[in-house]
Protein backbone atom coordinates (compact mmCIF):
# COMPACT_ATOMS: atom_id res chain seq x y z
CA UNK A 1 0.00 0.00 0.00
CA UNK A 2 1.37 3.41 -1.00
CA UNK A 3 0.39 6.90 0.10
CA UNK A 4 -0.26 7.92 -3.48
CA UNK A 5 -2.82 5.10 -3.78
CA UNK A 6 -4.60 6.44 -0.70
CA UNK A 7 -4.53 9.93 -2.22
CA UNK A 8 -6.02 8.56 -5.44
CA UNK A 9 -8.72 6.73 -3.47
CA UNK A 10 -9.68 9.86 -1.51
CA UNK A 11 -9.81 11.96 -4.69
CA UNK A 12 -12.08 9.48 -6.46
CA UNK A 13 -14.42 9.53 -3.45
CA UNK A 14 -14.47 13.34 -3.40
CA UNK A 15 -15.22 13.58 -7.12
CA UNK A 16 -17.53 10.50 -7.19
CA UNK A 17 -16.21 9.94 -10.71
CA UNK A 18 -13.01 8.43 -12.12
CA UNK A 19 -12.84 10.84 -15.07
CA UNK A 20 -13.04 13.96 -12.90
CA UNK A 21 -10.64 12.49 -10.35
CA UNK A 22 -8.11 11.66 -13.07
CA UNK A 23 -8.32 15.20 -14.44
CA UNK A 24 -7.81 16.68 -10.97
CA UNK A 25 -4.81 14.41 -10.37
CA UNK A 26 -3.42 14.99 -13.88
CA UNK A 27 -3.44 11.26 -14.56
CA UNK A 28 -4.79 9.08 -17.33
CA UNK A 29 -8.04 7.44 -16.24
CA UNK A 30 -6.90 3.85 -16.98
CA UNK A 31 -3.82 4.42 -14.83
CA UNK A 32 -5.90 5.77 -11.96
CA UNK A 33 -8.32 2.84 -12.19
CA UNK A 34 -5.42 0.39 -12.16
CA UNK A 35 -3.94 1.96 -9.02
CA UNK A 36 -7.27 1.78 -7.18
CA UNK A 37 -7.72 -1.87 -8.22
CA UNK A 38 -4.19 -2.62 -6.99
CA UNK A 39 -5.03 -1.03 -3.63
CA UNK A 40 -8.22 -3.09 -3.38
CA UNK A 41 -6.27 -6.23 -4.29
CA UNK A 42 -3.72 -5.58 -1.54
CA UNK A 43 -6.49 -4.99 0.99
CA UNK A 44 -8.49 -7.97 -0.20
CA UNK A 45 -11.76 -6.02 -0.30
CA UNK A 46 -13.50 -3.69 -2.79
CA UNK A 47 -13.51 -0.07 -1.62
CA UNK A 48 -15.65 1.44 -4.36
CA UNK A 49 -18.98 0.48 -5.90
CA UNK A 50 -18.70 1.03 -9.66
CA UNK A 51 -22.13 -0.38 -10.58
CA UNK A 52 -23.70 3.05 -11.06
CA UNK A 53 -22.67 6.16 -13.00
CA UNK A 54 -21.65 7.85 -9.74
CA UNK A 55 -18.89 6.00 -7.89
CA UNK A 56 -19.86 5.29 -4.27
CA UNK A 57 -18.19 3.70 -1.27
CA UNK A 58 -18.68 0.11 -0.22
CA UNK A 59 -19.09 -0.51 3.53
CA UNK A 60 -15.37 -1.34 3.69
CA UNK A 61 -14.58 1.84 1.76
CA UNK A 62 -16.60 3.91 4.24
CA UNK A 63 -14.54 2.46 7.08
CA UNK A 64 -11.24 2.99 5.25
CA UNK A 65 -11.88 6.57 4.06
CA UNK A 66 -11.28 8.41 7.39
CA UNK A 67 -8.19 6.29 7.99
CA UNK A 68 -6.84 7.12 4.52
CA UNK A 69 -7.41 10.83 5.12
CA UNK A 70 -5.72 10.59 8.50
CA UNK A 71 -2.72 8.82 6.94
CA UNK A 72 -2.36 11.54 4.28
CA UNK A 73 -2.69 14.24 6.92
CA UNK A 74 -0.05 12.58 9.07
CA UNK A 75 2.31 12.30 6.11
CA UNK A 76 1.92 16.00 5.34
CA UNK A 77 2.44 16.91 8.98
CA UNK A 78 5.70 14.98 9.09
CA UNK A 79 7.02 16.80 6.03
CA UNK A 80 5.89 20.21 7.23
CA UNK A 81 7.23 19.65 10.75
CA UNK A 82 10.65 18.74 9.42
CA UNK A 83 10.63 21.74 7.07
CA UNK A 84 9.68 24.14 9.86
CA UNK A 85 12.21 22.63 12.26
CA UNK A 86 15.01 22.93 9.72
CA UNK A 87 13.91 26.41 8.66
CA UNK A 88 13.28 25.23 5.12
CA UNK A 89 10.61 26.61 2.82
CA UNK A 90 9.61 24.76 -0.30
CA UNK A 91 6.58 23.68 -2.22
CA UNK A 92 3.95 25.80 -3.91
CA UNK A 93 1.49 28.44 -2.70
CA UNK A 94 -1.73 29.09 -4.64
CA UNK A 95 -3.32 32.50 -4.18
CA UNK A 96 -6.66 33.74 -5.52
CA UNK A 97 -7.78 37.36 -5.80
CA UNK A 98 -10.96 39.06 -6.85
CA UNK A 99 -10.42 41.12 -9.97
CA UNK A 100 -8.91 44.52 -9.25
CA UNK A 101 -7.40 43.53 -5.92
CA UNK A 102 -3.90 44.46 -7.06
CA UNK A 103 -4.01 48.25 -6.98
CA UNK A 104 -1.90 51.12 -5.67
CA UNK A 105 -3.34 50.81 -2.16
CA UNK A 106 -2.63 47.08 -1.88
CA UNK A 107 0.42 46.26 -3.97
CA UNK A 108 -0.09 42.51 -4.17
CA UNK A 109 2.67 42.25 -6.76
CA UNK A 110 5.12 43.79 -4.27
CA UNK A 111 4.03 41.36 -1.53
CA UNK A 112 4.57 38.41 -3.87
CA UNK A 113 7.92 39.77 -5.07
CA UNK A 114 9.19 40.17 -1.50
CA UNK A 115 7.99 36.67 -0.63
CA UNK A 116 9.76 35.28 -3.72
CA UNK A 117 12.98 37.10 -2.81
CA UNK A 118 12.94 35.65 0.70
CA UNK A 119 11.88 32.16 -0.41
CA UNK A 120 12.99 31.63 -4.04
CA UNK A 121 12.52 27.87 -3.78
CA UNK A 122 8.75 28.26 -3.23
CA UNK A 123 6.57 28.38 -6.32
CA UNK A 124 3.68 30.85 -6.47
CA UNK A 125 0.47 30.64 -8.48
CA UNK A 126 -1.95 33.56 -8.81
CA UNK A 127 -5.44 33.62 -10.31
CA UNK A 128 -8.20 36.22 -10.53
CA UNK A 129 -11.76 34.90 -10.41
CA UNK A 130 -15.17 35.46 -8.88
CA UNK A 131 -15.58 35.02 -5.14
CA UNK A 132 -17.94 32.07 -5.65
CA UNK A 133 -15.44 30.17 -7.81
CA UNK A 134 -12.53 30.84 -5.47
CA UNK A 135 -14.57 29.83 -2.41
CA UNK A 136 -15.28 26.50 -4.10
CA UNK A 137 -11.59 26.14 -4.98
CA UNK A 138 -10.66 26.69 -1.31
CA UNK A 139 -13.08 23.96 -0.27
CA UNK A 140 -11.60 21.55 -2.83
CA UNK A 141 -8.06 22.33 -1.73
CA UNK A 142 -7.15 23.90 -5.08
CA UNK A 143 -6.27 27.25 -3.49
CA UNK A 144 -4.32 27.92 -0.30
CA UNK A 145 -5.39 31.54 0.26
CA UNK A 146 -7.97 33.79 -1.38
CA UNK A 147 -9.02 37.41 -1.05
CA UNK A 148 -12.76 37.29 -1.65
CA UNK A 149 -15.96 39.10 -0.80
CA UNK A 150 -18.66 37.39 1.24
CA UNK A 151 -22.36 37.83 0.60
CA UNK A 152 -23.44 36.89 4.12
CA UNK A 153 -22.43 34.49 6.86
CA UNK A 154 -19.70 31.99 6.04
CA UNK A 155 -21.64 29.03 4.58
CA UNK A 156 -18.89 26.52 5.40
CA UNK A 157 -17.39 26.52 8.91
CA UNK A 158 -14.32 24.75 7.51
CA UNK A 159 -13.33 27.96 5.71
CA UNK A 160 -11.50 30.37 7.99
CA UNK A 161 -11.85 34.04 7.13
CA UNK A 162 -10.36 37.28 8.42
CA UNK A 163 -12.32 40.40 7.50
CA UNK A 164 -10.38 43.18 5.81
CA UNK A 165 -13.28 45.61 5.84
CA UNK A 166 -17.04 45.69 5.46
CA UNK A 167 -19.38 48.10 3.75
CA UNK A 168 -23.06 48.61 2.98
CA UNK A 169 -23.88 48.28 -0.71
CA UNK A 170 -25.60 51.24 -2.36
CA UNK A 171 -27.75 52.09 -5.38
CA UNK A 172 -26.78 54.55 -8.11
CA UNK A 173 -29.16 56.43 -10.41
CA UNK A 174 -28.61 59.05 -13.09
CA UNK A 175 -27.84 62.45 -11.59
CA UNK A 176 -30.93 63.96 -13.23
CA UNK A 177 -33.24 60.99 -12.52
CA UNK A 178 -36.53 61.98 -10.89
CA UNK A 179 -38.69 60.19 -8.35
CA UNK A 180 -35.84 59.16 -6.04
CA UNK A 181 -35.00 60.39 -2.56
CA UNK A 182 -31.76 59.82 -0.65
CA UNK A 183 -32.83 56.28 0.24
CA UNK A 184 -34.59 53.45 -1.60
CA UNK A 185 -36.22 50.35 -0.13
CA UNK A 186 -35.41 46.92 -1.42
CA UNK A 187 -39.05 46.49 -2.49
CA UNK A 188 -38.96 49.75 -4.47
CA UNK A 189 -35.59 48.76 -5.93
CA UNK A 190 -37.14 45.63 -7.42
CA UNK A 191 -39.70 47.71 -9.35
CA UNK A 192 -36.87 49.21 -11.44
CA UNK A 193 -34.59 47.64 -14.04
CA UNK A 194 -31.37 46.84 -12.21
CA UNK A 195 -27.75 47.02 -13.32
CA UNK A 196 -25.60 44.47 -11.52
CA UNK A 197 -22.43 42.44 -11.48
CA UNK A 198 -22.81 38.82 -12.70
CA UNK A 199 -23.81 35.85 -10.56
CA UNK A 200 -20.96 34.49 -8.50
CA UNK A 201 -19.78 37.92 -7.36
CA UNK A 202 -20.17 39.08 -3.78
CA UNK A 203 -22.44 42.04 -4.51
CA UNK A 204 -24.77 39.98 -6.72
CA UNK A 205 -24.96 37.38 -3.98
CA UNK A 206 -25.90 40.05 -1.45
CA UNK A 207 -28.65 41.34 -3.71
CA UNK A 208 -30.14 37.91 -4.40
CA UNK A 209 -30.04 36.82 -0.73
CA UNK A 210 -31.62 40.06 0.46
CA UNK A 211 -34.40 39.81 -2.13
CA UNK A 212 -35.05 36.14 -1.37
CA UNK A 213 -35.42 36.97 2.34
CA UNK A 214 -38.11 39.53 1.45
CA UNK A 215 -39.74 37.24 -1.18
CA UNK A 216 -38.78 39.69 -3.90
CA UNK A 217 -37.48 39.04 -7.42
CA UNK A 218 -34.83 41.49 -8.68
CA UNK A 219 -35.22 42.57 -12.31
CA UNK A 220 -31.60 42.51 -13.49
CA UNK A 221 -31.72 44.07 -16.94
CA UNK A 222 -28.00 44.72 -17.41
CA UNK A 223 -24.92 42.84 -16.21
CA UNK A 224 -21.40 44.22 -16.26
CA UNK A 225 -18.03 43.01 -15.10
CA UNK A 226 -17.02 46.10 -13.10
CA UNK A 227 -18.67 48.88 -11.06
CA UNK A 228 -17.37 51.63 -13.39
CA UNK A 229 -19.35 50.09 -16.25
CA UNK A 230 -22.43 49.75 -14.04
CA UNK A 231 -22.15 53.43 -13.11
CA UNK A 232 -21.82 54.48 -16.75
CA UNK A 233 -24.97 52.56 -17.60
CA UNK A 234 -26.79 54.15 -14.66
CA UNK A 235 -25.62 57.64 -15.69
CA UNK A 236 -27.52 57.16 -18.95
CA UNK A 237 -30.69 56.34 -16.99
CA UNK A 238 -30.77 52.71 -18.13
CA UNK A 239 -31.63 51.48 -14.64
CA UNK A 240 -30.51 51.47 -11.02
CA UNK A 241 -26.97 50.18 -10.45
CA UNK A 242 -26.08 48.06 -7.41
CA UNK A 243 -22.57 49.18 -6.48
CA UNK A 244 -20.18 49.87 -3.61
CA UNK A 245 -20.73 53.33 -2.09
CA UNK A 246 -18.60 56.16 -3.47
CA UNK A 247 -18.17 59.76 -2.28
CA UNK A 248 -20.74 62.27 -3.54
CA UNK A 249 -18.09 64.26 -5.42
CA UNK A 250 -16.96 61.15 -7.30
CA UNK A 251 -20.56 60.23 -8.05
CA UNK A 252 -21.28 63.70 -9.42
CA UNK A 253 -18.25 63.51 -11.68
CA UNK A 254 -19.57 60.22 -13.05
CA UNK A 255 -23.05 61.61 -13.64
CA UNK A 256 -24.81 59.56 -10.96
CA UNK A 257 -26.34 60.00 -7.52
CA UNK A 258 -25.83 57.47 -4.72
CA UNK A 259 -28.82 56.20 -2.70
CA UNK A 260 -28.77 54.20 0.52
CA UNK A 261 -30.65 50.89 0.40
CA UNK A 262 -33.03 49.85 3.18
CA UNK A 263 -32.71 47.38 4.74
CA UNK A 264 -28.92 47.64 4.34
CA UNK A 265 -27.00 44.96 2.46
CA UNK A 266 -23.72 44.56 4.32
CA UNK A 267 -20.88 42.88 2.50
CA UNK A 268 -17.31 42.19 3.57
CA UNK A 269 -13.96 41.62 1.99
CA UNK A 270 -11.88 38.91 3.64
CA UNK A 271 -8.76 36.80 3.48
CA UNK A 272 -9.88 33.17 3.48
CA UNK A 273 -8.23 29.78 3.74
CA UNK A 274 -9.31 26.22 4.56
CA UNK A 275 -9.19 26.03 8.33
CA UNK A 276 -9.40 22.23 8.48
CA UNK A 277 -6.75 21.44 5.89
CA UNK A 278 -3.11 21.62 6.80
CA UNK A 279 -1.63 24.97 5.75
CA UNK A 280 1.95 24.61 4.53
CA UNK A 281 4.74 26.63 6.15
CA UNK A 282 5.09 28.64 2.94
CA UNK A 283 1.38 29.43 2.86
CA UNK A 284 1.49 30.48 6.52
CA UNK A 285 4.29 32.95 5.79
CA UNK A 286 2.54 34.43 2.75
CA UNK A 287 -0.72 34.68 4.70
CA UNK A 288 1.11 36.65 7.38
CA UNK A 289 2.62 39.01 4.82
CA UNK A 290 -0.77 39.58 3.22
CA UNK A 291 -2.27 40.35 6.63
CA UNK A 292 0.38 43.01 7.22
CA UNK A 293 -0.23 44.56 3.79
CA UNK A 294 -3.99 44.59 4.26
CA UNK A 295 -3.81 46.09 7.76
CA UNK A 296 -1.93 49.04 6.29
CA UNK A 297 -4.85 49.62 3.91
CA UNK A 298 -6.58 52.25 6.01
CA UNK A 299 -8.79 53.95 3.42
CA UNK A 300 -9.97 51.32 0.91
CA UNK A 301 -11.09 52.48 -2.47
CA UNK A 302 -14.78 51.48 -2.65
CA UNK A 303 -14.48 50.36 -6.27
CA UNK A 304 -12.23 47.57 -5.07
CA UNK A 305 -15.06 45.78 -3.25
CA UNK A 306 -16.73 44.26 -6.25
CA UNK A 307 -16.29 40.55 -6.89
Amino acid sequence: MELRQLRYFVTVVEEANFTRAAARLHLAQPGLSAQIKQLEKELGQPLLDRSTRSVTLTPVGEAVLPLARAALEASERITHTVDEFAGLMRGHVRLGLISGAANDEIDIAKVLAEFHTDHPQVGISLIEDSSENMYAALRRGELDIALISFSGEDPDPAIAAETVFSTAIAAAVAADATGFGDCITLADLCTHPLISLPRGTGIRGLLEKACAAEHLVPNVAFEGGSPPLLLRLASHDLGVAIVPPIPDENAAALGVRILAIEPPMQGRLALAWHGERLVSPAAKVLLGQLRIALKSWKDPEPMFFRN
